[in-house]
């Protein structure tokens, strides 16, 4: 695919094997095209590694945490399953959500917190709505330890984001998804990876092997979840209703009547 900017005529044009198309330059069509090239180009520049939330390293695209918070606010959940821990900022984000919601905590797993970690995460001010599972986010003895943390009446939100090959996210699919709540969500994280492969340095496989491709998969089979765009912006005076995101195909969201 090639791109061309004519910034005089305020013109953009995608040419590709099926022909050219052309974007008004200040359109909706072509906010999309740069869109996903700044999104895609951002990951080779390890964009989201310059952020921290609360004085922890956060590692997210901002605009997808500007989503998920409410999303959170929406579902107001009792309980937050984030797989994947690395530096602690998004269990730290979505902590203070809980503080300032009034409700609900957080309970992160990995199969290694490491130690600097940990202990960074457990100094922190709100580590009181955080709980740390250390072990494979698939793993009988985990599932089961994290089970002892859920009340029956708990309403439950479900985040994947630790190892992105299809075949974990898909077995994370199956183990966790009996957990989420009817009309909560259960979200496999960074999609964006199918988007990837003409980026210096990634792995062609990741065309495939990707949590995007897990969904699609498992989704079928499934008929208790509905993929659902989080629910629409209440303000926007804009034109563009298409999310930067590294999560595409992500959030699914359970039936309230299941």
């Amino acid at each position: 695919m090639k791109i061309s900017i004519d910034t005089e005529r305020r013109e953009l044009t995608v040419e590709d094997d099926q022909g050219a198309t052309r974007h008004v330059l200040d359109s909706p069509g072509a906010f999309s095209v740069l869109s996903r090239v700044w999104v895609t180009t951002g990951w080779s520049q390890k964009y989201t590694y310059g952020f921290e939330w609360m004085g922890r390293p956060i590692i997210q695209l901002p605009e997808d945490m500007v989503v998920i918070q409410e999303v959170l606010y929406r579902v107001k959940p009792d309980v937050i399953v984030e797989t994947g821990v690395a530096h602690g900022g998004s269990l730290v984000f979505y902590a203070s959500l809980c503080k300032a919601m009034g409700k609900g905590k957080v309970i992160g797993i990995d199969i290694e917190i490491r130690p600097h970690n940990r202990a960074a995460i457990e100094a922190h001010e709100l580590f009181p709505y955080i709980t740390l599972i250390e072990g494979s986010s698939t793993d009988p003895a985990t599932l089961a330890e994290l089970s002892r943390h859920l009340r029956p009446e708990d309403a439950v939100l479900v985040l994947l984001d630790s190892n992105h090959s299809r075949s974990h996210v898909f077995d994370e699919l199956e183990a966790y998804a009996p957990l989420v709540t009817p009309g909560s969500y259960l979200v496999a994280t960074d999609g964006v990876m199918e988007w990837l492969t003409e980026v210096p340095g990634v792995p062609s496989e990741w065309l495939t092997d990707n949590p995007k491709r897990a969904v699609e998969e498992w989704l079928p089979n499934h008929a208790e979840f509905v993929l659902e765009e989080p629910p629409p912006i209440g303000f926007n005076e804009g034109s563009i209703t298409e999310r930067l995101t590294h999560w595409p195909s992500a959030y699914l969201r359970r039936n309230p009547d299941t």
